[in-house]
């Protein structure tokens, strides 16, 4: 097991630090490192690694969120307003419609299936976009117009909405009838994580200016509770749902607004964490795609990810409507909005461990949409930012 994670940190971080010189994404790099060292490659990785791979994803994505958090100003979300709440799910309705439509003529799928390959695929990745904002917020770019922090505040709810979705359709798609009050899941999730977050981050304030303990202490501490709140929403199965994402979040915002020097101290703790958690994350979610489903689905799933994603940038721009945006930042919105990766990699292969005859070509095209989108919506990120966003 070390010597695998010893592989994955030092080969992660040299081909990601390469592709950076070539400007390519780092992340793409270490995709490519993962796809290789990978058990559907040359098997490098050491199985016991790849049994916990999703725990480890987990904790990466709840480092990068806690950053998010500690590095969001409600302030800023109050400017903002209704295209960031409309940004949580209007884009992945669109996105989910789009493959309705073109998964039955393109791929010959079933309407359900149709609709569950659109919940498998319509969820962004935090992952990728967290880290790229938050750089953007760092340098100065869209900070007057809230653009970042739109962008950062829209991802995590989107990916609760679509999993909600997604758990609804795949009952329905084995067999079994569709539970409407599922779908109360979608708003309890929502505002429940916001709401426990918020009351976490106001205690924590609160016994911070008690209890004087140094920045590492604190920095465990904050991740102990975000760990609790993401152990929560696994716990709570029923009618009424958490979403542990959106809290951790919500913990590092209110923090960051009662405590502001001792967030900034902490959001620098989390950044350096970030170097070697982003490595784990993105070399362990290539080491789950099997490269030969991704190989075999030749253009077609290629093309259905490229027409879903024209109705996704349609959600995202009719989310803008009625903003003081131009075009240029708006064209930036719509492509940041576009990254795949965690997500689909998490729940890509649940209809074929299932049975559902239309699992092959779900995980195909959930493989294809992590290889395709990722590595170019980071890209694009890169290219385009300070093209389109004042500073």
């Amino acid at each position: 097991m070390l010597l695998s994670f010893a592989l994955i940190l030092a080969c992660g971080m040299a081909v990601g630090w390469l592709f950076g010189k070539i400007k390519l994404p780092p992340l793409a790099g270490m995709l490519i490192v993962g796809v290789i060292f990978g058990p559907y490659c040359l098997n490098l990785i050491d199985p016991s690694v790849l049994h916990i791979s999703a725990e480890l994803r987990r904790i990466a994505l709840i480092i990068i969120l806690i950053r998010a958090g500690l590095n969001l100003k409600i302030d800023d979300l109050k400017k903002v307003g209704r295209p960031a709440i409309l940004m949580c799910f209007i884009p992945a309705i669109f996105e989910i419609i789009g493959m309705l439509i073109f998964a039955q003529l393109i791929l010959g799928l079933s309407i359900i299936d149709s609709l569950l390959l659109g919940t498998v695929v319509a969820a962004v990745s935090p992952a990728v976009i967290v880290p790229h904002m938050l750089k953007i917020m760092d340098e100065g770019y869209g900070i007057k117009k809230g653009i970042p922090q739109m962008i950062l505040a829209g991802a995590s709810a989107d990916d609760v909405f679509v999993i909600v979705l997604f758990t609804s359709f795949s009952k329905v798609a084995a067999g079994a009838l569709f539970d409407a009050a599922s779908l109360v899941r979608i708003p309890t999730s929502i505002l429940f994580g916001i709401a426990g977050g918020f009351l976490a981050g106001f205690l924590l304030h609160l016994f911070f200016k008690k209890v004087k303990i140094n920045g590492v202490k604190a920095l465990i501490l904050l991740l102990c509770v975000a760990f609790a709140f993401v152990t929560a929403e696994d716990l709570l199965t029923g009618t009424i749902g958490f979403s542990g994402l959106l809290a951790v979040m919500a913990i590092g915002v209110m923090f960051a607004k009662l405590s502001p020097e001792p967030a900034s101290a902490l959001s620098s703790g989390f950044s350096k964490l970030w170097s070697a958690a982003e490595i784990l994350l993105f070399v362990l979610v290539g080491a789950a795609v099997d490269i030969r489903y991704a190989l075999g689905s030749g253009a077609k799933a290629i093309l259905l990810i490229l027409a879903v994603l024209v109705f996704r940038m349609l959600g995202v721009a009719i989310c803008m409507l009625g903003t003081k945006l131009n075009f240029k930042e708006r064209l930036f919105c719509m492509i940041s909005y576009t990254p795949k990766a965690t997500v689909q990699a998490a729940i890509g292969a649940i209809p074929l461990s299932m049975g559902l005859p239309s699992g092959d070509i779900i995980l195909t095209v959930a493989v294809v949409s992590i290889l395709f989108t990722a590595p170019i919506g980071a890209f694009l990120i890169d290219m385009l930012y300070k093209k389109c966003l004042s500073r």
